[in-house]
């Protein structure tokens, strides 16, 4: 079992400048800790996520930390020109010396696709396209490729990536359709939501995969080769009363940002997004923690409830979602410490 952070750096109530160097600090504990990989969000117009431009902070990362592999969670390949994105995707892995693991996704918000002037009843068409042309440039020096919606013939591909034949693609998904498509295709995956409602998404991945038998491109660290991951918020502290003192405030703000855009367009009627998207979230810290999405307490609470959840979801890598909210970076620190000190060992045994 393997550990790897998530984070979405979403406005934290001080100057971003300031939030930027504490998220560097943390990265660069992170790293000397052993953490696996360090994954970025992509949203767009909304205090969710101040780096909606993820490659430019991964640039920082890649330069920050020594070890521990980079990349998006998930670059929203709708919004992006494919010959740009190989051309960024190239220079992210030469600069992180071959750290990098490029995540893949259509968008999950139908507002923030359709700033872009992109309908979200069409993204899944344009993210298969996307895709292959994507998966296609990366891995030749002269890219021809002809889909739907992107068409390109006899383009030169100067800049090719360090890893080869390309950086390991992911695919994050919240339900059964993309789950089983990421199995289909044999892609390091991971998903998010409550115990139950992950556990369905696995099982579907899982079926899918098995049909298909091998992963595109293997990872040796892992079991099969292939990464079955899910999200969650933890929240250490010597107590578990220390851990709720500043969880709670925490993750109340993540959830507000979280439904920020959902909050200004209305949550009611058949054209809302949460009529559209049907993933169940807590409303409240509580709930969080009653569902098994987040899980706070002393390391031997937090230790237990995680190695409870990944007997039942069968998974071999845990994306811990350290540092969100109006967290201080002391707190995250402290939080790091204990996790990376006192439960990522007993983990790396299951």
């Amino acid at each position: 079992m393997k550990v790897g952070l998530f984070d979405h750096i979403e406005d934290g109530a001080r100057p971003l400048t300031t939030l930027f160097d504490e998220r560097l600090r943390f990265a660069e504990a992170a790293d000397a800790a052993g953490f696996y990989c360090l994954h970025l969000a992509e949203h767009h117009a909304t205090p969710l996520n101040m780096v909606p431009v993820p490659g430019v902070f991964l640039g920082a990362l890649a330069r920050a930390t020594k070890r521990m592999r980079l990349g998006p969670l998930v670059y929203l390949l709708p919004l992006y020109s494919p010959l740009r994105l190989i051309e960024e995707i190239c220079m992210l892995d030469h600069l992180s010396y071959g750290r990098l693991d490029v995540g893949v996704g259509r968008g999950v918000s139908p507002y923030e696709l359709k700033y872009h002037k992109v309908e979200h009843d069409d993204s899944r068409d344009i993210f298969f396209d996307a895709y292959q042309c994507l998966d296609t440039g990366l891995a030749t020096d002269l890219l021809t490729y002809k889909g739907k919606h992107y068409v390109y013939e006899n383009v030169p591909i100067a800049l090719r990536p360090l890893q080869q034949p390309h950086p390991p693609f992911w695919y994050a998904s919240s339900n059964e359709i993309g789950s089983t498509w990421a199995g289909e295709q044999g892609l390091h995956y991971v998903t998010l939501g409550p115990t139950p409602f992950a556990k369905t998404n696995i099982e579907a991945f899982k079926t899918a995969y098995a049909k298909r038998g091998a992963p595109a491109q293997p990872k040796a660290e892992f079991p099969g080769g292939i990464v079955v991951g899910v999200q969650r918020h933890i929240f250490v502290a010597d107590t578990d009363a220390e851990a709720h003192r500043y969880a709670k405030p925490a993750m109340d703000a993540h959830l507000t940002n979280i439904n920020w855009l959902r909050t200004k367009h209305g949550v009611s009627g058949a054209g809302s997004l949460v009529s559209r998207l049907n993933t169940p979230r807590g409303a409240t810290y509580e709930d969080c923690l009653a569902d098994g999405t987040a899980i706070s307490g002393s390391p031997q609470t937090v230790r237990a409830e995680i190695e409870r959840q990944v007997k039942e979801l069968g998974v071999n890598y845990l994306l811990a979602y350290l540092f969100l909210g109006t967290m201080s970076l002391a707190d995250a620190l402290r939080s790091l410490q204990l996790f990376s000190a006192e439960v990522m060992p007993h983990l790396a045994k299951l």
